[in-house]
């Protein structure tokens, strides 16, 4: 999921930032290559902490939207974007028992076994029921 910073540089070359979806978590760098570096850093620690809370993720928004809230507070820097593999932060597996038609489960495992990427059967559910939650949102 991509997540949008609003990053300032200083007169020394110095950069920081932060991300408006999510309250607390800010990064810097002593150039903004680093800050760069440091913001991927700083929200997957963020969501690592919130996870392990089991605190809700916040949701990301366009840059458009937090710029009709307020485009007072983003002047003078610039926008990136920090894609956040939000996989890590499901929490621990469960065991849960499902029932599936018998064609769809051997089509799944055929998939499985052609495609090692998947992993598992466990996995390509898994990874099948966030891409229709994303859709959701």
């Amino acid at each position: 999921m991509l997540y949008p910073a609003f990053i300032e540089t200083d007169t020394d070359g110095t950069a920081s930032g932060w991300f408006p979806d999510v309250a607390g978590c800010i990064f810097a760098g002593d150039t903004i290559e680093d800050a760069f570096t440091d913001a991927k850093s700083a929200i997957n620690a963020h969501f690592e902490l919130l996870s392990e809370k089991n605190a809700d993720i916040p949701l990301s928004h366009a840059i458009d939207e937090h710029l009709a809230k307020n485009s007072d507070e983003y002047i003078g820097g610039q926008w990136i974007y920090v894609d956040v593999d939000m996989d890590q932060f499901d929490g621990h597996a469960e065991r849960i028992n499902i029932t599936l038609p018998h064609r769809l489960l051997t089509r799944i495992d055929s998939l499985v076994n052609q495609h090692k990427d998947y992993g598992s059967r466990s996995a390509f559910l898994a990874s099948a029921a966030r891409n229709e939650l994303k859709k959701a949102v």
